[in-house]
């Protein structure tokens, strides 16, 4: 009994870290594509870093005191509120440490304290993003779903079908918007230029799994109903990769809507720079497909 009491704690742990990373990355990704903040990140000096950081402490724990990002709330929120404000900035310092590591802003070469101020000015809305996470897309799940099974077959073939269409409008919506804003900087052009097939493949990897995490795992908007949806594209894992191909498409467009591409452009050009523009727009797809 004490075991499975442990597991189910570390279930929910991971759950809200999930959960939080989520928010971040849904709140913060746009960010991390503009040059502006890295240079002020790699020139700060340490005294901003750590107002940086005391600030950002001080709006997360009063975001905390309200929402967070866990499901459970407590009824000791100001200790609570200051502990998850700790973890929430950890969450929010790793993801965009990670991503920055992703698009080789940061690598070996790169010296520590550069590296830690592109980190703590890029993490500021990551970690808002974690505090935020159940106000961003909160579980809205309800109990009428039970009236549903007496539906004829007819129309639950009428239902799959109308939730594919209504999937693939969503994730096109939610990837231009955020494809929209990024597409027409020279920062798409420099990623691109600095990156290769590896990073390229782990571009692609990071951003099915992010994807997954913020529809399938995150406790986000009807979770659970997503997870039992039958149709085309309709299980989980085919309709990530199936988001994926629908953001790609709309990164490619925006690219070429803004002339950064062109048709006489070769197909290795096209591949780089739709994949470094993929990452934000499939998560703007995700979210996208949580709001409809």
């Amino acid at each position: 009994m004490a075991t499975k009491r442990q597991k189910d704690v570390w279930r929910s742990e991971i759950n809200d870290i999930i959960r939080g990373a989520c928010g971040g990355f849904l709140f913060g990704i746009p960010l991390l594509y503009t040059m502006e903040v890295w240079w002020i990140g790699s020139l700060a000096k340490p005294q901003l870093m750590m107002m940086a950081i005391a600030l950002m402490f001080i709006v997360v724990y009063l975001l905390n005191q309200t929402e967070g990002f866990r499901k459970r709330r407590y009824n000791w929120l100001s200790p609570q509120a200051a502990m998850d404000t700790v973890e929430a900035i950890a969450i929010g310092l790793a993801c965009s440490a990670f991503v920055l590591l992703l698009l080789r802003e940061l690598t070996l070469e790169t010296s520590l304290k550069e590296s830690l101020g592109k980190i703590i000015f890029e993490s500021v809305p990551f970690a808002l993003g974690v505090a935020l996470a159940n106000q961003l897309l909160g579980d809205s799940r309800n109990s009428n779903g039970e009236g549903q099974k007496a539906d004829s077959k007819s129309s639950n073939q009428k239902d799959e079908l109308n939730a594919t269409f209504a999937d693939v409008g969503g994730t096109l919506i939610g990837a231009t918007i955020i494809a929209f804003n990024i597409a027409p900087t020279d920062e798409i052009t420099m990623l691109a230029a600095a990156a290769s097939p590896p990073w390229e493949l782990a571009m692609i990897t990071t951003s099915l799994l992010i994807s997954y995490g913020i529809v399938f795992q995150a406790g986000f908007s009807d979770q659970q109903k997503r997870r039992e949806q039958k149709g085309i594209f309709q299980r989980p894992s085919s309709e990530t990769i199936m988001s994926y191909l629908v953001s790609l498409l709309a990164s490619a467009f925006m690219l070429w809507f803004f002339q950064k591409l062109t048709f006489s452009d070769p197909w290795t050009m096209w591949l780089d720079h739709t994949l470094m523009l993929g990452l934000p727009a499939t998560i703007g797809g995700a979210a996208g497909r949580l709001a409809i």
